[in-house]
């Protein structure tokens, strides 16, 4: 039986002009993959037929009569659209139809409605956004990006838990490296909660590193990075400032004159390198990582090339049944008394 993945179609800034193209796109790259489109049907035949898709029995249309807005708060999108697409794509997953749900819709409105319906695994207190960030050595995962601003030294364990499993499955690593995002590697740095942390970490058998400083997440120096998701979204969101900033002043440079322009094109070769190495629609899709079922929010932003990596993203994490992983290793450390 070939695994389902059910998308929002609806969900981000551009809804279905970029969902259904990228889905479309999909179907080469997982051959083995059923996607099951859930929104207005009318609207996604409409995206189809302008796609030049008439009939494909690996799209499955699933209707759904509402829309969460990208500006709507949670609570009206969990509690007053229970027909939204956001919302059926993941009951989907829920009733077992499909392994993963993807959407690029209100993040905040998509937390809290997996988390309502699919609940937190056994042992996890609370759910994590976790997504793989660029380094010189390839990518690391950094958790969590933004669902809890205010984390204990026990939520960050499980965090540093859930990073390891997810670092071994999808990229293969044998006994992952924990770091531990502070203001310094030095023992006596940071605050009590993050030294805290670092204790109970030396007491599992997870691969602790130690503490890591902001430069050393893209210095590649750890291949899980934990940190409360207060720390993570800051940093996440300069990282972005900073990559926009650095592409701004290189076409500004490149095309101050006739000169410059010529070096630019000289040039072109290594700054296209430059550019895809940074393109972040190569690790758009975060896994809102806890949770007893996948699912996995794209950047509302995101284009049709960005919104298939997060489709890439959630096949990947369904083949592997992270979820069940993540929930077995939790059950060892706890029989081991090794996590509370």
């Amino acid at each position: 039986m070939s695994l389902k993945i059910s998308i929002d179609a609806m969900g981000g800034d551009h809804g279905p002009k970029v969902v259904i193209p990228a889905a479309i796109s999909a179907l080469e790259s997982h051959p083995n993959v059923t996607f099951i489109l859930v929104g207005d049907e009318d609207t996604i035949r409409e995206h189809l037929q302008l796609n030049g898709v008439q009939d494909e029995p690996r799209l499955i249309i699933h209707h759904a009569s509402q829309v969460v807005e990208m500006d709507e708060s949670p609570a009206i999108a969990l509690r007053g659209k229970k027909d939204s697409s956001m919302r059926v794509a993941i009951n989907l997953v829920k009733q077992g139809t499909a392994g993963a749900c993807v959407s690029a819709g209100n993040t905040g409105a998509l937390m809290a409605t997996a988390r309502f319906v699919l609940k937190t695994l056994p042992g996890i207190e609370r759910p994590a956004i976790v997504s793989a960030l660029p380094t010189m050595k390839g990518h690391t995962y950094v958790l969590d990006l933004g669902a809890n601003v205010d984390s204990s030294a026990e939520h960050l364990v499980q965090f540093a838990l859930m990073g390891s499993v997810l670092a071994e499955l999808v990229d293969d690593k044998e006994n992952p490296t924990i770091g531990l995002l502070n203001i310094g590697e030095e023992d006596i740095k940071g605050n009590e909660r993050v030294k805290e942390a670092a204790r109970l970490l030396q007491d599992t058998d997870l691969n602790y590193y130690g503490f890591v400083e902001g430069d050393g997440i893209y210095r590649g120096d750890v291949d899980v990075v934990v940190c409360d998701g207060f720390v993570g979204n800051v940093a996440l969101k300069a990282s972005e400032g900073v990559i926009h900033m650095i592409r701004h002043f290189l076409r500004q440079s490149f095309g101050r004159n006739i000169f410059t322009k010529l070096a630019g094109l000289i040039a072109s070769p290594v700054l296209k390198h430059f550019r895809d190495e940074l393109d972040p629609r190569a690790y758009n899709g975060a896994n809102f990582i806890g949770l007893q079922g996948i699912v996995i929010k794209s950047h509302g932003g995101t284009d049709k090339i960005g919104f298939a990596n997060a489709i890439k993203i959630a096949v990947i994490e369904a083949e592997h049944d992270v979820p069940t992983r993540i929930s077995k290793h939790l059950e060892a450390l706890l029989e081991e008394g090794q996590v509370a």
